[in-house]
């Protein structure tokens, strides 16, 4: 039987009365010992990264790589599997999105000095990095268009509560102050790669589908978080940055260490936190926010939402503020005009807003890179998009300062200000020296050297032409020892252990070794090598003039990167700005191109669509047929003047009900968030709480049914709906009884009619609640029309006032592909129950008393002669009788 594998516990154990391990082993267990369980260990060994014990076993089978062994403890064999170096980032995805944290222990030592110390001392190792969900920074790790955020809740004793997220690819970090009530909500609207709680709030957010990484409740102490974050910005008070809450900085404390951790103690490359307030924007519940697929479906794909289907910006940063945007739209009506008005300017401006985009696409993206290179992970391409980002602010700058005829909107007067280098001389000076150091296809890595365009520096250029010259100069002395030895095959070669050779085919190896100056170095079956003393003072002169160049490089790239962190928040300030006028200029093109339109936002109670569209339902029917998506109107008025407040929706199954209720709610998403809407006239009174519940579904890992979440999700809604908010709903008390269901329903539509006295958009199958609807004063009947022709049902999709006369579910039925003979039962069932009403008992209902089902046609001749037919070997001539013989067949059977 097999044994479990053992893991580095067990080895420290087992090697205190067994076998001793080896030196490097004992390096390896101290240092895993450190990092923990829960991590795997990346331990550097040469051009590999190795795994042991149970990590190697987990690493395996995540990887899908060979586990092999490497000697044994116990009589045991070590589990052991490796990565390559130079391919260790794919791995560390393919890990990371697995759920596991990795440490990464790299040789800090040359091992010719550990040598020095004795034969069998062991090179220096040390964790250099944790990597963890939430703390990537490299392109190859992450989604250039959407964030990477990790955040942190803590709740306090008087109640309050506090959300603090950073993004530290893009070095964002953002506070808020929040009721406890409304975290979750506002935890989903981030979806966070990471999230950092406190342990004893762990069990209640463990089954919330999130990654969490549970951390003790010292970790979030106010007074280790002040000095904390005091030390990390260079401030005795953080109140130059906002009024936080105490809450707020106990969060921020402990994000900012668990980073520091991760970056094995190097200062985390964040700019300095920014509150927000949470009153400044739409509140969206996670049920409401998964039902609408703002951003994800329903299935976790960016494809199919609303963000895939309006996305035209052309860089990451711009693709990230268009999601931010969407999660979290505005509450303030001048700042949602403000964002308006400047969509509305490039709308118009169509060559203005080509330019502009032409000249986004080169900039990249500048934040991530610069976050890098604080972070030492950073190299010469990152400086190259930084100074292309700079360069191309100040060019956009410049360009709409230059139109006679333009004068920016203030949104855009703002962002264009933030891209002029007039005001900042060391970012225009960076940007230059940039454009002229560094070249124009530089190496990933500044230690391949290569990196510093020719004319930036004198001496590395001396160097340069040192080496390049001596090489000419070993050209030469080929010719030169081709000539005196009279073989000329004979060629001069490199390689990295004999440096610069001679090599001559073994034929000729006794006639070099006849000779006094030439030195013998190698033999091999292909050739033989030799050396001279002058060819061995090039490699020498070679060599050093390119270490020396190449040294100085790194000495270059180095002061770059210095100047960069000196910079980092001008430098995100310019790419902000970038990302935001990205985000202006893509809503405008995607306006155009769907015909959106500006709304108009006041701080009314109403909500006023003329021909509002389904902006991902109608992109799908454009994509894969000619069909048009029918437009429809919506009027509602939370103080019932100028229309109702709530609208009962009835009509049959497929008739767009669903769609028609989400996309009044998207529209005023869009519209908050600062966008134009699918609609031909918007005019939307602010909205506070959005809320859907729309669709079934259950949550059996909490023990919930369809019918206890969506009793739990209305119940959220009538608890926390305001007059201000908007809800829709459908098919409330489908999943219980008819009676109960109708009571609930019932209860529900008055609720909010009267108590929450908020817009409504309400779906219901259950007709008897449209007589409600009818006597309440704020309430409208509206139907969705459907039409039967010739046996098959044709749906209209458009929203007409009025109760729908039926439901049509057996029609939908038979389009769904129910077999004929129950389509007929079932009409025969619903005939003779609308005939005698509900009087009928039990015995004379048709289920209990009912005739056998009509069974299915058997074939005609004809169709059995059609069935036995085999085109393919049919000549033409057999085909023209065929048809003449299926005539007589037919002409028997009438």
């Amino acid at each position: 039987m097999s044994r479990p594998p053992i893991s580095a516990t067990t080895l420290i154990v087992s090697a205190k009365t067994t076998d001793k391990p080896t030196p490097m082993m004992v390096q390896y267990l101290a240092i895993k010992d450190e990092v923990g369980a829960e991590a795997l260990l990346f331990y550097r060994m040469g051009d590999f990264y190795e795994m042991f014990f149970d990590d190697a076993v987990r690493a395996a089978a995540t990887l899908d790589i060979a586990l092999t062994k490497r000697g044994k403890h116990a009589g045991q064999p070590i589990p052991m599997c490796g990565v390559p170096v130079h391919a260790a980032e794919a791995y560390l995805a393919r890990l990371i999105k697995a759920g596991f944290r990795v440490a990464v222990c790299e040789q800090t030592e040359d091992p010719a000095e550990a040598k020095k110390r004795g034969s069998k001392s062991v090179v220096r190792r040390e964790v250099v990095r944790l990597v963890t969900p939430g703390t990537l920074s490299e392109d190859t790790l992450l989604d250039a268009r959407d964030a990477n955020i990790l955040a942190a809740v803590v709740t306090g004793l008087s109640g309050d509560a506090a959300l603090v997220w950073a993004d530290v690819s893009d070095g964002s970090f953002h506070t808020c102050a929040l009721s406890p009530d409304d975290l979750l909500a506002e935890v989903t609207a981030l979806r966070p790669s990471e999230l950092l709680i406190p342990e004893t709030l762990y069990a209640d957010w463990a089954d919330q589908g999130l990654t969490l990484t549970p951390l003790a409740l010292t970790k979030f102490d106010r007074r280790a978080a002040e000095r904390l974050l005091g030390e990390r910005f260079d401030v005795a008070s953080l109140d130059g940055f906002g009024d936080f809450s105490p809450e707020e900085i106990r969060a921020a404390g402990a994000l900012i260490d668990y980073v520091e951790l991760t970056q094995a103690g190097d200062r985390a490359a964040l700019a300095p936190p920014r509150r927000t307030v949470r009153s400044g924007w739409l509140s969206i519940d996670s049920a409401t926010r998964a039902s609408l697929e703002i951003d994800r479906t329903l299935q976790g794909k960016r494809k199919g939402s609303l963000l895939s289907v309006i996305d035209r910006t052309v860089t990451g940063p711009g693709a990230r503020l268009l999601a931010a945007r969407l999660s979290r739209p505005l509450m303030d009506a001048t700042s949602i005009r403000a964002r308006l008005d400047a969509v509305s300017q490039l709308h118009d401006e169509a060559e203005w807003r080509g330019d502009l985009l032409a000249v986004l696409k080169t900039t990249g993206d500048a934040a991530r890179g610069c976050s890098r290179l604080q972070l030492g992970r950073g190299g010469p391409r990152d400086l190259l998009t930084i100074g292309a980002a700079i360069a191309a602010g100040e060019a956009i700058n410049a360009g709409l300062v230059k139109r006679p005829t333009l004068s920016p909107v203030a949104e855009l007067e703002a962002q264009l200000s933030a891209l002029s280098l007039s005001d900042k001389p060391q970012l225009a000076q960076l940007a230059r020296d940039l454009a002229k150091a560094i070249v124009e296809d530089p190496p990933m890595q500044a230690r391949d050297g290569g990196l510093i365009a020719t004319g930036w520096s004198a001496e590395i250029d001396r160097l340069r032409s040192l080496r390049d010259e001596t090489r000419r100069s070993v050209a030469a002395l080929q010719g030169k020892y081709a000539v005196a030895t009279g073989i000329t095959a004979l060629k001069v070669k490199h390689n990295n252990v004999l440096g610069y050779h001679i090599e001559v085919s073994p034929k000729h190896a006794d006639t070099m070794l006849g000779r006094d100056d030439f030195i013998h170095r190698q033999t091999l079956v292909s050739g033989v090598r030799f050396t001279t003393t002058d060819l061995s003072a090039l490699d020498r002169e070679i060599a050093g003039a390119a270490d020396k160049a190449k040294a100085l490089e790194l000495d270059a790239f180095e002061q770059f990167r210095t100047r960069v962190a000196d910079l980092a928040q001008p430098i995100r300030d310019v790419s902000n700005a970038l990302a935001a006028l990205d985000v202006h200029a893509g809503l405008a093109l995607w306006a155009l191109e769907s015909g959106a339109t500006k709304p108009i936002i006041d701080d009314g109670l109403t909500l006023d669509i003329d021909a509002g569209r389904h902006p991902v339902v109608e992109a799908a029917l454009a994509r894969q047929s000619a069909t048009r998506f029918t437009p429809n109107d919506t009027r509602l008025d939370g103080a019932a003047d100028d229309a109702p407040r709530l609208a009962l929706i009835t009509g049959p199954n497929m008739a767009g009900k669903s769609t028609y209720l989400r996309q009044t709610a998207l529209i005023v998403l869009l519209a908050q968030a600062g966008s134009f809407v699918p609609a031909k006239r918007a005019k939307l009174g602010l909205v506070d709480r959005l809320f859907s519940r729309v669709g079934a579904s259950d949550d059996l890992s909490r023990g919930r049914s369809t019918f206890m979440v969506e009793m739990i999700e209305t119940a959220a809604i009538l608890n926390q709906a305001t007059e201000r908010s908007f809800v829709i709903l459908d098919e409330i008390g489908r999943g219980t009884a008819t009676f109960d269901g109708l009571s609930i329903a019932w209860a529900a539509v008055e609720h909010l009619h009267a108590v929450n006295r908020c817009r409504a958009l309400f779906a219901t199958h259950y007709h008897e609640l449209t007589e409600l609807v009818a006597s309440l004063d704020g309430a409208q009947n509206l139907s969705l029309r459907a039409r039967e022709h010739e046996g098959e049902l044709i749906f209209l999709h458009d929203v007409k006032e009025g109760a729908a006369d039926r439901s049509y579910g057996i029609q939908v039925a038979k389009l769904a592909g129910l077999p004929p003979v129950a389509v007929a039962r079932a009409r025969a069932v619903l005939d003779r129950l609308e005939a005698e009403g509900t009087d009928l008992g039990i015995a004379d209902l048709p289920l209990f008393n009912a005739a056998p089902p009509v069974s299915q046609p058997k074939p005609s001749a004809v169709e059995d002669a059609l069935a036995a037919i085999d085109p393919d070997t049919l000549s033409p001539r057999d085909a023209l009788d065929l048809l003449y013989a299926l005539k007589r067949k037919l002409q028997a059977m009438s």
